[in-house]
């Protein structure tokens, strides 16, 4: 008679993990939760990319391409050759806005177009140190011509209508809109001003730059006067130390006929 015997099971490995933990999505987790972690990083770090007072940019290629209210294509960096002393760009969400005064005695004062109209009025004043003044708009250059001639404005207006010069004076609103607000630079590509705010407070902000300008400019010409004079004196005590111990013959010559001049005017009085 034969015998059956059970065949032995085979050794189970301990150190090799249950099958179903293979599928599991414990090593991917943290890989997702490392990506989400990213996002804030990524934002904090486009966020300080934003120009500041007191930086020097590069102009070439800055803000890209942009075109006049006449269709003429033009950049940041030509705008702040062709100026004495430097660019201010006052940025405005959209043109032909209600609420604009058209001259100083009109009472009508909202938001709107009154950015445009109080750098308007204040045109000469401000521009008196050197300034080029620009609106920039994402506006088509048909909008901003009826804009410009309707408001009676003296200066530019600029058309971004990818609004890259926009957002990369940081003036740009997420995810799509228009801060308004001033930025401006100087002729040596340093940023002066770069900041938000209200029609009067954009102002007011070139009006700061403009007295503080005057300032230093008269302290410049101080001190040019003053270098001026200090070597004249000097030269003139050197000078009659000069003649007081040099016994040439040229400046006693000089000394003799300066005695006889005088002599003979005293004798025809």
């Amino acid at each position: 008679m034969v015998e059956l015997r059970k065949r032995p099971e085979p050794p189970s490995d301990a150190s090799q993990p249950p099958l179903k933990k293979f599928g599991s999505s414990t090593s991917a987790k943290p890989r997702s939760e490392s990506s989400k972690a990213q996002t804030p990083s990524l934002d904090r770090a486009e966020e300080s990319r934003k120009p500041g007072v007191g930086d020097t940019i590069q102009l070439e290629g800055f803000g890209g391409e942009i075109e006049t209210q006449d269709g003429e294509k033009t950049n940041l960096k030509k705008l702040v050759d062709d100026s004495k002393s430097g660019v201010v760009l006052f940025t405005y969400p959209k043109a032909s806005t209600p609420g604009c005064r058209r001259s100083r005695s009109d009472s009508l004062l909202t938001l709107g177009t009154t950015q445009a109209c109080l750098f308007r009025d204040e045109f000469s004043p401000l521009t008196a140190t050197g300034y080029s003044i620009f609106g920039l708009s994402s506006d088509s250059p048909k909008s901003n011509t009826t804009f410009k001639t309707k408001q009676r404005l003296p200066f530019t207006l600029l058309c971004d209508s990818n609004a890259t010069l926009i957002a990369a004076i940081g003036m740009r609103k997420s995810p799509k809109g228009i801060v308004r607000g001033v930025f401006v630079v100087s002729k040596a590509s340093k940023i002066e001003a770069v900041e938000p705010g209200g029609p009067a407070a954009t102002v007011e902000a070139v009006r700061r730059l403009v007295k503080s300008a005057r300032a230093s400019s008269s302290e410049r010409v101080a001190k040019v006067v003053e270098a001026r004079e200090t070597p004249k004196d000097e030269n003139s005590k050197a000078g009659n130390a000069s003649l007081a111990g040099d016994d040439s013959a040229e400046v006693r010559a000089d000394i003799a006929a300066e005695v006889a001049d005088t002599a003979e005017k005293l004798d025809e009085a």
